[in-house]
């Protein structure tokens, strides 16, 4: 089959590999789109430490099911699936609680670090458990079927973070991630969504989708700014989904008494904080990590609009087309979102919208 191989770093070319075949529980997906995550660039020079080459990379994928194996029962071949990046045992303690994304034996599609690899969807064809399947609704394009895996982590942020309706909100970063936020806790009642960014087009974006207000933090300071906004009290929670020590400190700045932040955003291995700041205006630290089950959310707000992913989707392109357009990501190409890439030939098959 024709892959898309990370065989050293910043060295990525199409290679034919074998064709993988499903072993038991497991099933054979024929992929039809693959968006290139942020943590897929991260790992393309190294920096990530967990795509160590040879690794053929991706994990927001959606395809077709080519065969399935031994007690794999639940799906039949030409079905149109998409599946979870974490591949979960089902067994320990926090997959019984339903924490999947905290599974003790937890790997992700895609990635090739000290612990395991697992080979990921930048090819022809995938195999994954298929405890980490989910159907596709006819009417749901692969294209936007490959930001699922993105938007249930935004929902998970959202879901972590505890919001009840008419809270506040500071979304830090406005990347995929940050922007699918916003639209996420709108989606769950909050009144105001303030949004935050150093790229100017970014932030126009973030208007666009609703943001009720916007603020370039290399024009003026975020937390003057929202204490403007607020008359002084901050906001309820602040989104962090960038990850560097700058603006973990600024979302803690940002917050209010009481007040929740969500660690979303994990660029930096290790950051400082002001503890004191945390502790006596007693602020709640909330980490966020992957999604737990949002799947079948993610698909519902995609059809009601009430999450609109096509605005992020700058382009949806041949497998082949795969290394130039991660050297556009790596660079940081301005205007450059999600990145889709589909390995079939000739783009649509099997009768599916691509």
């Amino acid at each position: 089959m024709k892959a898309l191989l990370l065989s050293e770093y910043k060295r990525l070319a199409i290679a034919e590999l074998p064709t993988p075949a499903p072993s038991a529980g497991e099933v054979l997906i024929q992929v039809a789109a693959c968006g290139i995550c942020g943590s897929d660039v991260h790992g393309y020079d190294g920096a990530s430490g967990r795509r160590i080459p040879p690794i053929v990379m991706g994990h927001e994928a959606a395809g077709v099911v080519a065969a399935v194996g031994k007690g794999a029962n639940s799906y039949q071949i030409g079905d149109r699936v998409t599946f979870d990046s974490t591949v979960y045992c089902g067994l320990c303690e926090f997959c019984r609680r339903g924490d999947v994304n905290l599974c003790d034996r937890r790997q992700v599609v895609g990635v090739s670090c000290g612990d395991y690899r697992r080979a990921g969807a930048f090819a022809e064809y995938v195999t994954v458990p298929e405890r980490i399947l989910y159907r596709l609704p006819d009417d749901l394009s692969f294209s936007d079927a490959a930001m699922l895996e993105a938007v249930s982590v935004a929902i998970h942020a959202v879901r972590v973070a505890e919001i009840n309706g008419a809270e506040t909100a500071l979304v830090i970063g406005a990347g995929m991630i940050g922007l699918l936020i916003q639209q996420a806790a709108a989606a769950s009642g909050c009144s105001r969504i303030f949004v935050t960014d150093l790229d100017a087009t970014r932030l126009e974006l973030a208007s666009s989708l609703g943001a009720d207000a916007i603020i370039d933090g290399s024009r003026e300071t975020v937390a003057s700014r929202i204490a403007q906004l607020t008359e002084s009290r901050g906001v309820d929670v602040v989104f962090e989904a960038v990850g560097r020590p700058e603006t973990v400190a600024a979302a803690i700045d940002c917050a209010r008494k009481s007040g929740t932040v969500a660690l979303v955003g994990n660029i930096a291995p290790e950051v400082s904080i002001p503890l004191q700041k945390v502790v006596t205006r007693q602020i709640r630290l909330q980490g966020s990590c992957a999604s737990a089950g949002e799947y079948p959310q993610a698909m519902e707000w995609i059809a009601t609009g009430k999450i609109k992913v096509a605005p992020l989707i700058t382009a949806v392109a041949p497998l082949d087309e795969g290394p130039s357009w991660f050297e556009r990501l790596y660079a940081r190409e301005p205007n450059l979102m999600k990145v889709v890439l589909d390995p079939r030939a000739g783009g649509e098959q099997d009768g599916a919208p691509a």
